[in-house]
């Protein structure tokens, strides 16, 4: 069974903000897998449903962002899951917009959601998938700058990397980190 968790803010406001890529990304695999309609439990909204053989959850966590530890905590144990067998999908500044990136685990490069999630899991070894949505302008501080909506002229290039990070996910799933990294991480050059 594996754990996919899209990190995002619930709520109207925070629809089609940068912030809430990792939530794009679960609501484009649950169309993909025509998983059913999620349930609010555990601190989440998610769905389980299967991908060839494997039963995926699929959970966008309703803490908002920085208390995302507290959700997948809660999802893990509910589970009785490891590590291994969780996702977490999340916006990334450190990464020009429309890049995608897998890591099997690293720190949490000042991003809040990752920061909770490593603090209440108690470690860092965990798979992530990061979008890459550039760095603000100077005038622009960053935390301001992650909850702005995307702009119309990065619209379609942050689109396609969505649809990139579900066939990712998809691959993570049924193949496993490596593969996944293999193809997905092809010729990148930017920083961990």
């Amino acid at each position: 069974m594996h754990l996919i968790v899209g990190l995002g803010n619930p709520g109207e406001e925070y629809e089609g903000s940068r912030h809430n890529l990792g939530f794009r990304v679960v609501e484009g695999l649950s169309r993909r897998l025509q998983a059913g309609k999620p349930i609010q439990r555990h601190k989440s909204l998610y769905t389980v449903t299967k991908y060839q053989t494997k039963q995926v959850i699929l959970a966008q966590p309703l803490t908002y962002m920085n208390r995302s530890g507290l959700a997948v905590n809660a999802l893990m144990k509910n589970f009785k899951l490891d590590p291994a067998d969780l996702l977490i999908i999340f916006d990334d500044l450190d990464l020009p917009p429309g890049t995608i990136r897998l890591r099997k685990k690293g720190g949490s490069a000042g991003h809040r959601g990752i920061e909770s999630i490593i603090s209440v899991l108690g470690s860092a070894d965990f798979p992530r998938l990061r979008i890459g949505i550039g760095k603000p302008p100077s005038f622009i501080d960053g935390a301001e700058y992650v909850l702005q909506k995307i702009d119309l002229s990065e619209q379609e290039m942050i689109g396609e990397a969505v649809d990139r990070a579900v066939e990712a996910a998809l691959l993570f799933i049924c193949d496993g980190l490596e593969a996944a990294m293999n193809i997905y991480n092809q010729g990148l050059s930017y920083p961990d």
